[in-house]
């Protein structure tokens, strides 16, 4: 029996071999990369779009970006949760997908019908009409189908690449490291096409042209993931996390007043026949938790057959699971102010540049393609960081991925801290302009060039690179093997904590300034104390994280043999 099962495991392995990869990868770079060009060509020009053909006023306009952005992110957690319980991951990006695909078709229809919008507003010194109800619902039910849509693919479709490489095999685990640089590497790529592409489409042609082509790059997406299903190593649907969670919970109240044994071999564990388990071993954070994984002899007695149930009793796993969770929230909040800071580039910044000269070597640059400064820097960095600081980096810590996860994101928050610095700098040199030549309450463009704004948007692109990608990988990695789906939608939860945010910090600002950003004419608004504001509180946070990352302890998995099968906690007869 036992040489029957080795040959069966060679078999399985030979399979495997057959799928999964790069080669699987590369299906995942283009959707990413496709999906993500609709999702960031939409989200730059959008304040535009809002302001010029739905007569929204510029603060309403900023909010209604951040809150949409917030919703795509927030809603990753909803997608996570399915990608780990209900759905694979392969089938969590395709229903996904097409949600968001409706989004991007019923926005098309908007901006083609000229009944289904408000007249254009031309006279910004009189009152525009408001969008009616019917418009407004036109409007937010395509947006927040977009935010539902794009939700689900960014939780599930860097799970679906990771997927394809396993982690115990000591060459996949370094392919796997790659995968989330190239992972970004796609997504900057998507991004640059849609800032400049994409939005010049819909600055040149009309808003119908520029959605409709995200509804047919969305489609050509879709089919494009749908074409690699055969490549795919499917995951393994290991119950809902929440559920999990939740009675781990329950069973550490219920079991309060059990002493909690001092050796890890007293508590509850099971080793399932026929799998190579991920077994947690005990930390000793959060030990009021260990209670729900003592087994009460007294009361249940020594029998198997009498354990209790799963909402009075859990595994040292699952309490070790929780545990992580619960360890991994302070990194989740300590590094969401970095995501109000990128706020301010999507939309402020872009206002900034409109008031400037986009004029460049005799072609004109849309205000909304601006950010393929830090796009186009990191698409350059990616290649670098990857190739030449990794093996170096590698060769002195001996680390996989050069440097750890947790020191990959401080970097990127000192960046963003500074990025904040320089963007004050930079609006107040564009102000002094704007004050020179009396164009204070002009329309026309200053004789400033736009690319001054570029210094804050690549430091800021240098930052993102860093976190983002830190943040993919360190929930990946730090995750438990049924975990993964929520713990890495934990990245985008951050940043849609930081979109919210922003629209808070908004309003705040203007009341306890007494409206730094109240008016819509930049010239006359105190931005540049905004962005120092901003740079502070980044530093104070910087400061926070430092904290949160050094109390962090990274798990600790224990391997156990296919052929072992052990109950830990009482004798099992």
């Amino acid at each position: 029996m036992e040489i029957s099962r080795d040959g069966d495991n060679k078999q399985l392995s030979r399979q495997d071999k057959r799928v999964g990869g790069t080669k699987a990868a590369l299906f995942v770079y283009g959707m990413e990369g496709l999906e993500n060009m609709a999702f960031i060509a939409s989200a730059v020009s959008l304040v535009t779009y809002l302001m010029g053909y739905m007569n929204f006023g510029l603060t309403k306009s900023v909010n209604t970006v951040t809150n949409f952005m917030g919703t795509s992110f927030i809603l990753a957690l909803l997608g996570g949760v399915i990608a780990d319980t209900y759905l694979t991951r392969f089938t969590t990006c395709v229903l996904f997908g097409f949600l968001e695909l409706l989004g991007y078709a019923l926005l098309t229809v908007q901006a083609h019908f000229d009944q289904l919008r408000p007249t254009p507003c031309t006279d910004i010194s009189k009152q525009c009409e408001a969008a009616n109800t019917g418009q407004a619902a036109i409007l937010y039910t395509g947006l927040y189908l977009i935010a539902l849509g794009t939700s689900g693919v960014k939780a599930a479709l860097p799970l679906l690449g990771a997927d394809q490489f396993d982690s115990k095999d000591p060459k996949e685990a370094v392919q796997l490291s790659s995968f989330f640089n190239w992972f970004m590497f796609s997504l900057t790529g998507g991004s640059i096409v849609g800032v400049t592409f994409v939005v010049w489409i819909s600055s040149k042609k009309d808003w119908d042209w520029g959605f409709g082509v995200c509804t047919i790059v969305v489609l050509f997406a879709i089919v494009l993931v749908c074409i690699g299903k055969p490549f795919y190593r499917d995951n393994a649907l290991k119950g809902s996390p929440i559920i999990r969670i939740l009675r781990v919970l329950t069973a550490s109240i219920c079991n309060r007043y059990l002493p909690i044994p001092r050796k890890e071999d007293e508590l509850y564990e099971v080793y399932d026949k026929g799998t190579q388990n991920e077994t947690l071993q005990r930390t000793n954070q959060f030990r009021f938790l260990d209670r729900a994984a003592v087994h009460d002899l007294t009361t249940w007695g020594t029998s198997a057959a009498m354990t209790p149930g799963p909402w009075r009793l859990s595994t040292v796993t699952q309490v070790e699971e929780t545990k992580i969770l619960l360890r991994m929230l302070p990194i989740v909040f300590s590094t969401v102010f970095i995501n109000t800071c990128l706020a301010q580039l999507q939309t402020f910044s872009i206002q900034q540049s409109m008031t400037l000269d986009t004029h460049i070597f005799g072609f004109e640059i849309p205000a909304s393609s601006l950010p393929v400064i830090p796009l186009g820097f990191n698409l350059i960095f990616i290649p670098i960081y990857e190739r030449i600081f990794v093996p170096l980096a590698r060769r002195i810590t001996g680390i996989s991925t050069g440097i750890r996860h947790l020191q990959r994101i401080g970097v990127g928050l000192v960046l963003s801290t500074i990025s904040m610095a320089i963007s004050g700098v930079m609006e107040n040199k564009r102000k002094s302009v704007a004050v020179k030549h009396n164009m204070v309450d002009s329309n026309e463009p200053l004789p400033m060039s736009v690319f001054w704004l570029g210094f804050q948007f690549a430091v800021f692109g240098l930052s993102d690179m860093f976190t983002l990608v830190g943040l993919l990988e360190f929930y990946h990695a730090e995750s438990s093997a049924g975990m993964k789906g929520t713990s890495t939608a934990l990245s985008w939860f951050s940043l849609a904590f930081g979109y919210f945010i922003s629209s808070i910090v908004v309003e705040v600002v203007n009341k306890a300034s007494g409206g730094w950003l109240a008016s819509n004419n930049l010239n006359r608004d105190q931005l540049n104390y905004f962005y120092w504001l901003l740079s502070g509180l980044s530093a104070v946070n910087f400061v926070i994280y430092l904290v949160c990352a050094s109390w962090y302890k990274y798990k600790n998995v224990k391997e156990t043999k296919q052929e072992e099968i052990s109950i830990h906690g009482f004798a099992a007869n």
